[in-house]
C-alpha cells in the first residue's frame, strides 16, 4: 500500500460512470491522473470514455490490455448497491483505498462493517453537487468547484485515507467538510432531501393546470419547482435510504402546514393575520441564515431589474457594461416575460453601489425598471 507520507498519485478506478463518477473522472483526467472507468452499462461506460472521463475497462480488455492496480477506487453508484460494490472493491483491490459518493452514509457504513470487510480502507464521502440531468453526457469536470464535499470518518478508518481523500476534494475544486455519518444524514435530509420532496409535491399540483394558466407563472414558481425535474429512480433510492431523518423533518413541516391551514380556514378570526405574518417571518429568519457569497455570513444586497432584449449578445453586453462601471455583481437572475421578446435581468449588488449603477445604466440607454 502507498506510504503514509504520500498523497494521491493514481491510478484511480471509478466504479459507476454516471453524472458524479464521470465528473470525477473528467476532473482527475484534466489534472493528469490515470483514470479507469467501470459501469454495469457498457453504453454508459463507453460514453464516459468518449467525453474524456477515463479509460473504459471494457475497451481496455478488448485491446488485450490490463488495468494497472489502482491506488484509489471511487464507487459512484445508487445508494442501494453502494455497500455491496464497496465490499467487492475492498476484496478485489486489497492494496487500494476505497471511497464512495453516495448521498446517504449511515446505512452504507453499517452494511460495510457488518460484512467483515477491511473498513480501515473505506471512507464514506458525499460531494454536495449535482444537476437535474443525469448520466455521463451531463458530466462536467468543474461540477465540484466551490462546492462542499463531506467526508464521514469512522473510528476504524486509516487517517491516511482521510488525508488522501481531502487532497482529491481540494484538487477537484471543492471544500472539505468533516461530519459523522449520522449527522450527515440528518443534515442532508433537511437541506437536500426535503427540498426535493417539497418541490416535487408542488410541481405535481401543476399536472392538470391549463396551459394558459401556467403561462402566467413567474419566477417564483420556476424557482420552487426547478429541482422537481430530477430523476425519479434515483430519488426513490435516496429517500428510502434516508427515510427516518426525512420523516422527522417532514413532521415539523406538517405541523406548520396544519397550522397554516387552520388559520386560512378562518382568516378573519382574531389573531389569524398575526399568525400568517409570524409564519412568513419565520421563513424570513430561516432563509437569512443560509450562508451568502463565498460561504460567509449572509449579506443584504439591493436589487435592480434591467430589461434585456431577447437577442444574441444583449445580456453579455449588459454584464460587460456593469464590469466597466466597476460594479461587482453579487447575483443574477434572468426571467423571461411571457409573450414578449424581452427578458428581465434582476441584479443583486452592494447597497452602496445600487443608486449609482441604476443612474449609470439609465444614462447609457438601459431601461432600469426597479
Amino acid at each position: 500500500m502507498t506510504s503514509p507520507t504520500r498523497q494521491l498519485e493514481g491510478p484511480v478506478l471509478i466504479i459507476g460512470s454516471g453524472l458524479l463518477g464521470a465528473s470525477v473522472g473528467l476532473g482527475l483526467s484534466n489534472l493528469g491522473y490515470r483514470v479507469y472507468l467501470s459501469d454495469i452499462s457498457p453504453t454508459t461506460e463507453a460514453v464516459a470514455q468518449d467525453i474524456g472521463a477515463g479509460q473504459s475497462l471494457r475497451a481496455l480488455a478488448a485491446e488485450g490490455k490490463q488495468m494497472q492496480e489502482p491506488q484509489l477506487v471511487v464507487v459512484s453508484s445508487p445508494p442501494d448497491v453502494t455497500a455491496e460494490l464497496v465490499v467487492q472493491a475492498l476484496a478485489d483491490y486489497p492494496d487500494a483505498w476505497v471511497i464512495d459518493l453516495a448521498s446517504v452514509k449511515s446505512g452504507i457504513l453499517a452494511d460495510i462493517q457488518a460484512s467483515g470487510a477491511d473498513s480501515s480502507r473505506y471512507l464514506g464521502t458525499h460531494p454536495m453537487a449535482g444537476r437535474e440531468k443525469s448520466g455521463p453526457v451531463a458530466a462536467r469536470g468543474e461540477l465540484f468547484s466551490a462546492r462542499p464535499w463531506v467526508l464521514c470518518p469512522h473510528p476504524q478508518v486509516n487517517p491516511q485515507l482521510i488525508k488522501l481523500a481531502s487532497q482529491l476534494v481540494v484538487e477537484l475544486g471543492a471544500t472539505v467538510s468533516l461530519m459523522e455519518a449520522e449527522e450527515h444524514d440528518q443534515t442532508v435530509a433537511l437541506i437536500s432531501h426535503v427540498p426535493q420532496v417539497m418541490s416535487s409535491l408542488l410541481a405535481s399540483r401543476l399536472q392538470d393546470t391549463p396551459l394558459y394558466a401556467l403561462g402566467l407563472a413567474g419566477q417564483g414558481l420556476r424557482d420552487t419547482t426547478r429541482i422537481a425535474a430530477s430523476d425519479p429512480g434515483l430519488w426513490v433510492q435516496i429517500l428510502a435510504a434516508n427515510a427516518q431523518p426525512v420523516v422527522q423533518t417532514l413532521y415539523g413541516v406538517r405541523e406548520d402546514l396544519e397550522r397554516l391551514i387552520r388559520t386560512l380556514e378562518a382568516p378573519a378570526s382574531p389573531g389569524a393575520r398575526l399568525d400568517i405574518a409570524q409564519l412568513i417571518s419565520e421563513g424570513n429568519h430561516g432563509v437569512a441564515r443560509i450562508p451568502g457569497k463565498h460561504g460567509g455570513a449572509p449579506k443584504a444586497f439591493r436589487q435592480l431589474t434591467v430589461l434585456v432584449d431577447d437577442t444574441p449578445g444583449t445580456l453579455a453586453r449588459l454584464l460587460v457594461t456593469i464590469g466597466e462601471l466597476g460594479v461587482n455583481l453579487e447575483d443574477l437572475r434572468l426571467e423571461h416575460s411571457p409573450g414578449a421578446q424581452v427578458g428581465m435581468a434582476e441584479l443583486s449588488v452592494n447597497p452602496n453601489q445600487h443608486d449609482k449603477l441604476m443612474s449609470d445604466l439609465t444614462s447609457l440607454g438601459w431601461k432600469v425598471v426597479k
